[in-house]
C-alpha cells in the first residue's frame, strides 16, 4: 500500500528477471483494451444482425386504390369484332354428317315409340275398318285392296329408315356445298362479321 492509500504499483519483470519498460506495459494495456472494444463491437453487430427490426415485421400499410384503377376494375366486358372469312368444307361435312346421323336415330326412335302407342290404342284397327267399310260393295266380302298391309310395323319402320338415310346424305352434301359457296362469296364481298363479348 502507498502513502496515498491507493493500490501499490507493481513493475512487471521480463522472463530473465529484468524489469520491463513502462512503454511496453502501456502498449500491452492499450492492445488488450482495443481488442476488447473490437470484440464488444462484433457482439453488438451480431446482435443487431440477428434481431429483426420492428419495421420489417410490421404489416405493410393499406394502400387505397386510385379512382382510375377502381373504375377500370368495374369496367364493362370487352367486345371483339371478328370476320368469318372461311369455312373448311371437310370440317363442315364431318359436322353435318354427325348431326344428321343423330337426327336419324332420334327420328327412328320417335316413330317406333309413336307407332307402338297408336297400335296399343287401336288407332290402326279403327282406320282399317273405316276404309274397308267405305271401299266394300254391298255383296262383296272384301274390298278392292287391303289397307291393313300399309300399317304393318315392318313397312312403317322400313320407310322411316329409308327417309332417314336419304336425309343423312342430303344434309351432308348440302352442308359441304354450302361451305364451298360461302367461301366463294366471302372472297368476293367479305365474310360475316361476328361480335364476341366477355362473360360478366
Amino acid at each position: 500500500m502507498s502513502a496515498q492509500g491507493g493500490p501499490a504499483k507493481t513493475t512487471p519483470t521480463r522472463e530473465n528477471g529484468q524489469k520491463k519498460p513502462e512503454t511496453e506495459v502501456l502498449d500491452m494495456v492499450g492492445n488488450t483494451t482495443e481488442q476488447e472494444q473490437e470484440q464488444v463491437e462484433e457482439q453488438q453487430n451480431e446482435t443487431v444482425r440477428i434481431r429483426p427490426s420492428l419495421t420489417s415485421e410490421a404489416p405493410p400499410p393499406a394502400v387505397e386504390l386510385p379512382k382510375k384503377k377502381a373504375a377500370a376494375a368495374a369496367r364493362l366486358p370487352r367486345k371483339a369484332h371478328l370476320v368469318l372469312r372461311r369455312v373448311e368444307p371437310w370440317s363442315a361435312m364431318k359436322f353435318s354428317f354427325v348431326v344428321s346421323l343423330v337426327c336419324f336415330v332420334v327420328l327412328f326412335v320417335a316413330v317406333a315409340v309413336l307407332y307402338g302407342v297408336l297400335s296399343a290404342l287401336g288407332v290402326f284397327d279403327s282406320i282399317v275398318q273405316t276404309v274397308n267399310q267405305l271401299t266394300q260393295a254391298d255383296g262383296q266380302a272384301s274390298g278392292s285392296f287391303d289397307v291393313s298391309s300399309w300399317f304393318e310395323p315392318v313397312r312403317i319402320l322400313g320407310y322411316t329408315a329409308l327417309i332417314g338415310a336419304v336425309n343423312v346424305v342430303l344434309i351432308t352434301a348440302l352442308s359441304t356445298l354450302g361451305a364451298v359457296i360461302y367461301n366463294i362469296a366471302a372472297d368476293l364481298v367479305g365474310g360475316v362479321e361476328v361480335t364476341f363479348s366477355e362473360a360478366e
